[in-house]
């Protein structure tokens, strides 16, 4: 069985914990992502499903401020020991992992039932009904990328990886093997699954869902990985720079917008085929990137991958498959059935994945709203223009470090817009704890003290 189709585990509670039970599942998990992008979890027995999914099981309000370093807590008059919270599952989420586990998404809410302002899958959901509002949807395709280390975060041997390599994936062809079958059997779609730039680096990219689904999607993605990579005796590493001097992992995401059934990136006679709305959708994202970084890109550690030449879309500019532009537009056609997207390239793996979507697409839909005009394109690397030619398309380098990343979140009335005031200022304040603790630190001792910061 791949998932329960009732939103509400009452009416259907019985039928579906029998259906799970016949195919072995005793021990049900849900999951919930927090602003420092740890994913935090709760357990119970199958029979308690219908009580997991409503009212609900209780939490804490600091799960919205535990930290990257394992026993940091940011306090605040709002977030406190006082207090109580219900996270509850989504049962049209839910998944089978096997080995007597199943797997469901859940979200925050107050004990009144209503929406915690908190809850990052409430925001991106938020979003989702604020395009529908507009005559949007939307589809997000995400890209997953991890490096394979030891137990306790060392190197693994790499004598014969290549980038892009065959003999690097035969080398782990029994960890690609079991990932696949893995994602198979919970009913999650790999697009492809291949070696990286980096040693023993490894991406997968998912089927476009629409934002919430796929965020769900991508939270199971990770789970199946880490399980599949500690049968092997390993560890992925989700940080945005496993190793110092070496290629940082992101986690690209991938959006294309419709108006009833017609494309907004394509068929229209706007540039490179987009329609107005289209053209507005990524220079509201252009616009909007340097103070959303403290969501996309916004650890301690995201400012060392954000680097010219690395792929990270360090300049703030857009260019047809132009992997150097912080946004890639990638054109529609035979070669690519999903028809025209957008790949956003800074986000990395630190980032919570439903904030980042949510702030994207917030950022697309205000561009579509205030009918901004789209920059020039940048059809080279960026890092060759000229200075005048980086000043007559809009082009410049995107902050790299905190210092300059959480002021300008801090900053932004329109990221509060999107993602709400409580969300934004948890964000700051778990990455400003990582700031003051350890903004100081070389990049050598913070790799190697993070690697496995968002690992599970």
């Amino acid at each position: 069985m791949a998932c329960v189709t009732s939103r509400s585990g009452k009416p259907l509670a019985a039928a579906a914990i029998a259906q799970l039970e016949s195919d072995g599942v005793a021990t049900l998990i849900g999951t919930v992502v927090n602003p420092a992008g740890l994913i935090q979890a709760k357990t119970v027995p199958l029979r308690r499903m219908s009580t997991f999914a409503e009212p609900g099981l209780g939490a804490s309000p600091v799960f919205h401020a535990f930290t990257i370093d394992q026993t940091g807590i940011v306090f605040s008059d709002a977030i406190s020991v006082v207090g109580d919270q219900r996270i509850r599952i989504d049962l049209s989420a839910l998944r089978i992992l096997g080995d007597g586990l199943a797997w469901a998404p859940g979200a925050f809410f107050d004990q009144d039932g209503t929406g915690d302002p908190y809850c990052s899958r409430g925001a991106l959901q938020r979003v989702e009904e604020r395009l529908d509002a507009a005559g949007l949807s939307a589809q997000v395709g995400h890209e997953m990328e991890f490096v394979l280390v030891g137990p306790d975060g060392s190197r693994l041997p790499s004598s014969m990886w290549a980038q892009y390599g065959l003999a690097g994936l035969l080398e782990f062809e029994g960890f690609v093997r079991d990932v696949t079958d893995s994602a198979n059997a919970s009913g999650l779609a790999i697009e492809q699954f291949h070696p990286e730039y980096g040693l023993n680096q490894f991406e997968i990219s998912l089927a476009p869902q629409p934002p919430v689904t796929a965020a769900d999607q991508l939270i199971l993605m990770r789970i199946i990985v880490a399980r599949v990579a500690r049968r092997h005796g390993m560890r992925a590493s989700l940080s945005p720079l496993p190793f110092a001097g070496g290629v940082g992992s992101g986690a690209h995401q991938h959006f294309s917008l419709c108006r009833g059934d017609t494309p907004v990136l394509s068929g229209g006679d706007g540039v490179r085929g987009m329609t107005d709305a289209g053209e507005s959708a990524i220079a509201g994202l252009l616009a909007g990137l340097p103070a959303a970084q403290g969501v996309l890109c916004g650890s301690v550690l995201s400012g060392l991958r954000i680097r010219p030449g690395a792929w990270a879309g360090a300049h703030n500019c857009w260019g047809t498959e132009n992997r150097e532009a912080a946004v890639r537009f990638v054109i529609g056609g035979p070669s690519n059935p999903h028809g025209a997207n957008v790949e956003v390239k800074v986000i990395d793996p630190s980032a919570n994945p439903y904030l980042a979507s949510a702030t994207i697409l917030g950022l697309a839909l205000h561009g579509i709203e205030r009918r901004l005009q789209l920059p020039p394109e940048v059809s080279v690397d960026p890092s060759a223009l000229s200075d005048t030619q980086r000043a007559e398309s809009g082009t410049a380098l995107l902050p790299c470090g905190q210092e300059e990343t959480l002021p300008a979140l801090d900053g932004s009335p329109l990221i509060r817009e999107i993602l709400g005031d409580e969300i934004v200022d948890a964000v700051l304040a778990v990455r400003r704890y990582e700031q003051k603790n350890f903004g100081h630190l070389p990049p050598e001792e913070l790799a190697d003290r993070f690697r496995l910061a968002w690992s599970i």
